[in-house]
């Protein structure tokens, strides 16, 4: 196949990067079930801030659609939509089944469907594909044939980009692997690698932020024994780091699409053939429990120095799950402001990068337009925008009371000049 008409399936943080790359190359057609979202692009505007207006410009052969109809003239699909999990952290299939069904009625002979959206090993084949036979009638690997090619956009990265970040690739049979590979190294300047089936490469994508969830959760777990200690974590870590092969992680909130979600999606097939993953779901445990342990450690600070916890006011420095980003998806700093309102307390949240609508609409939280100065007893730095490096420490205390607790998560400050951090 080497005339490739491409519809993209999702045009978000994964979607839009690949839609604008394969636009510069190929006709390509970027579908998306929220007007919203497609009107925005249209006016060459992208809220997600991971493409510049200019080089939407760029992207000459690219078109934008929300009608099913739209996309029919394509012979390769890329699905990029959210994969989740529910609120008991089991994976919803339920956008990648709901994308795979729009396709499925529009799916001709010789097509290919290519997934990028993170998966347990065999989902492609087992879940998504079935589908696409049902709504399309056609057989698979005789009449469509299936790709796996997992994203690996990092928000608010400008350095690691999708032409510059090494693809891996998969297809159902070697001349469909063969044809998604020359599809994807035609605009991966970095290159390629070709897995040798569908489910490796669903795999090497679940196991890539398993890996880093479980060193992060080795890290706050000796932040937590090191502050009972009376040792700051963060000269230990820099200390070590002077062995060449040590891992430089640091202690955090684990948030995003991506860390704090994936690994349960290998958990979950691994519980389906009969296995018990004690090591992962340990650190998942420790991870999701850090929010809890920032706001007990927080409240335990304020009453040593008498602040009444109980109607006090606390302002929390940022929402989004990482710095210079507005990506609100799974945040964690939803759960320190859930425990300290068990207290009682009065909490503030500010974040300039964070769009006040999509935060009340997923979280039932209004960010204040600017914190007020002289106002909080306490202040947590939870996310490491560089405003907030901008400010520093005479910036941050401004906000507070004479009497107050400064706690930064993120070592946004030296240690001498806050009364806790991570």
């Amino acid at each position: 196949m080497s005339d490739f008409t491409i519809a993209i399936i999702g045009l978000g943080y994964v979607g839009l990067p690949l839609a604008v790359e394969f636009g510069k190359k190929y006709p390509t057609i970027g579908f998306d079930i929220n007007a919203a979202r497609i009107n925005e692009l249209k006016s060459g505007k992208d809220s997600t801030l991971e493409v510049e207006g200019d080089e939407l410009k760029l992207a000459n052969h690219l078109t934008y659609t929300t009608a099913l109809d739209g996309i029919r003239p394509a012979n390769i699909y890329i699905v990029t939509v959210p994969t989740p999990i529910d609120d008991h952290k089991r994976p919803d299939l339920s956008p990648l089944l709901s994308a795979s069904h729009s396709v499925g009625k529009v799916l001709k002979k010789g097509d290919i469907v290519v997934y990028e959206s993170t998966v347990y090993p065999g989902a492609t084949e087992e879940d998504c594909v079935p589908v696409l036979e049902q709504e399309s009638g056609l057989t698979f690997n005789k009449d469509f044939f299936a790709g796996y090619s997992p994203e690996r956009i990092n928000p608010g990265d400008k350095e690691h980009r999708v032409i510059n970040i090494k693809k891996v690739t998969s297809g159902s049979t070697p001349e469909t692997a063969e044809t998604v590979d020359r599809l994807y190294r035609s605009i991966i300047q970095a290159g390629t690698h070709k897995a040798s089936s569908i489910k490796v490469a669903e795999a090497a994508k679940v196991i890539e932020n398993t890996q880093r969830d479980l060193n992060i959760a080795l890290i706050n777990e000796l932040s937590i024994i090191f502050n009972k200690m009376g040792i700051d974590t963060l000269e230990v870590l820099e200390a070590a780091g002077t062995k060449w092969n040590f891992l430089p992680f640091r202690p955090g909130l684990v948030g995003g699409h991506c860390i704090g979600v994936d690994p349960y999606y290998l958990t979950h097939k691994a519980q389906q053939i009969g296995y018990n993953p004690e090591v992962i779901l340990a650190g998942r445990r420790i991870n999701d429990s850090m929010g809890g342990y920032v706001a007990g450690r927080t409240v335990k600070l304020m009453t040593k120095k008498r602040i009444h916890v109980v109607d006090s006011n606390i302002l929390i420095l940022g929402l989004a799950f990482k710095e210079n980003c507005p990506d609100l998806r799974n945040t964690r700093v939803t759960d320190i402001i859930r425990e300290l309102k068990t207290y009682n307390a009065n909490v503030d949240v500010y974040d300039p990068w964070v769009n006040p609508e999509e935060a009340r609409h997923e979280y039932g939280i209004t960010p204040i337009a600017k914190p007020e100065e002289g106002k909080y007893d306490a202040i947590i730095i939870a996310v490491a925008h560089h405003q907030f490096r901008e400010l520093g420490e005479a910036g941050i205390r401004n906000f507070a009371q004479p009497t107050h607790v400064l706690f930064d998560v993120k070592q946004v400050l030296p240690k001498e000049k806050v009364d806790a951090r991570l």
